[in-house]
């Protein structure tokens, strides 16, 4: 017979360590199944350099919480692996890692659950194993020369890691645009292709502007009261870094520096990278996105009678006198090809009808229309802070009640 529990986490990143922590407040019987180790993707899925991109007071996990010397900074890579991995330490979770989940099937009561190490039956599923599973690359890829190193962003861990030489890296979400920056002060040349990320200014009027947004409650709307609703889902994240104590990144300071920007890339062909002519457009966006969030930040300030230091507003200290259209890659001794244009979802594993077309489950703030089966840690799970340490405690929270109610109906039937 296969082992039975009530609950099966999939994930003991800080979504799976949360809901575990939850669950044994309840007194629900769990266990927590990791294919690699806790908290691994911290240590082992970031580059040197990586910082937090939200300030160390916003890392709150059930009972625990930041409590370091530097409450506005942002802790980098190892440090964020340590104080995941402490949380795990406090409550010792009954995590069983190096245990591969391969199938989660809906039975007649509950769920079949096949592992690396066997089977297991439970009432109830939580799915906490994030939303970026395979990294993505375009087709055009295959035409690139042999010559030339490609890597994805998820596998870039520092500049002097790649060969010699200048460096093309495709996209500007917050990796691709922070890799950008970390490449540029090691001194590599960096030719960037711009997607349509929007960026958020590091600090203004005197504060992080994640400090503004959270005392006007902008982490607490929900997704289907934002402008667009669910679709607000597929929006990419506004670039900005922790870097030094965090700061704005710029890409036209970046191009008075001697970065080389292009528009999106769309093709490569005839040994040339070929672009859109969409780089004014991006940089303008971008720079609007960032304004906007000023504008309301103002506002707020104005609304609440705050003293607050006023400051000038962004001018663009750069625009491209043209769109360049190709590159020779051999010509601007271009060795490396970084692409950074995201993941796709992989839940082959879980064979039950809860995912729409693009394979992105369905569900309301986790709950999905199969009773006990959840998802957490997704971003916009509920809200803007769902994907991050901000609010995964409260999304946890929510799921575990829900969790209780079906068990204590589960044990009465």
């Amino acid at each position: 017979m296969p082992e039975h529990r009530q609950v099966v986490v999939i994930g003991a990143g800080q979504a799976g360590l949360a809901m575990s922590r939850h669950l044994a407040d309840r007194g629900i019987d769990h266990v927590v199944l990791e294919r690699d180790t806790i908290a691994h993707e911290w240590r082992d899925g970031r580059w040197d350099n990586f910082t937090l991109v939200t300030p160390n007071w916003q890392c709150v996990l059930p009972g625990y919480r930041y409590e370091g010397p530097d409450p506005d900074g942002f802790m980098p890579r190892d440090e964020i692996y340590r104080w995941v991995r402490g949380y795990a330490d406090t409550f010792d979770p009954p995590v069983r890692e190096h245990v591969a989940v391969t199938a989660v099937t809906p039975a007649a009561s509950g769920f079949d659950v096949e592992t690396s190490s066997g089977p297991v039956h439970c009432d109830q599923v939580v799915v906490a194993v994030g939303g970026y599973h395979v990294p993505t690359v375009p087709r055009f890829a295959e035409r690139l020369p042999a010559t030339v190193t490609q890597l994805h962003s998820a596998q870039y861990r520092s500049a002097d890691a790649l060969p010699p030489g200048a460096v093309l890296v495709v996209g500007t979400g917050q990796s691709g645009a922070q890799i950008a920056e970390d490449l540029h002060l090691a001194g590599r040349q960096v030719h960037l292709a711009a997607g349509d990320a929007p960026r958020v200014a590091r600090f203004y009027r005197g504060r992080d502007c994640v400090a503004w947004l959270q005392d006007m409650g902008h982490y607490d709307i929900p997704v289907e009261d934002q402008p667009g609703g669910l679709a607000r889902r597929e929006n990419t994240n506004h670039y900005v870094t922790g870097r030094d104590g965090g700061r704005d990144i710029d890409l036209r300071r970046f191009a008075l520096e001697g970065m080389a920007l292009y528009g999106r890339m769309i093709d490569f062909h005839s040994e040339q990278a070929h672009f859109a002519p969409t780089l004014q457009r991006s940089l303008d966006a971008a720079d609007a996105v960032a304004e906007g969030i000023k504008d309301s930040i103002d506002a707020y300030i104005a609304r609440s009678g705050i003293d607050a230091p006023t400051e000038p507003r962004y001018v663009p200290v750069w625009r491209p006198e043209q769109e360049i259209p190709a590159i020779d890659l051999g010509a601007h001794d271009i060795t490396t090809v970084l692409w950074s244009v995201g993941f796709r979802t992989d839940y082959r594993w879980l064979r039950a009808g809860v995912f729409d077309g693009a394979g992105h489950p369905c569900h309301r703030r986790g709950v999905t229309a199969v009773p006990g089966l959840y998802f957490l840690g997704l971003p916009w799970l509920h809200t803007w802070g769902s994907g991050r340490f901000a609010a995964i405690a409260r999304d946890a929270g929510h799921l575990a009640d829900r969790i209780a109610v079906s068990a204590r109906e589960t044990a009465a039937a």
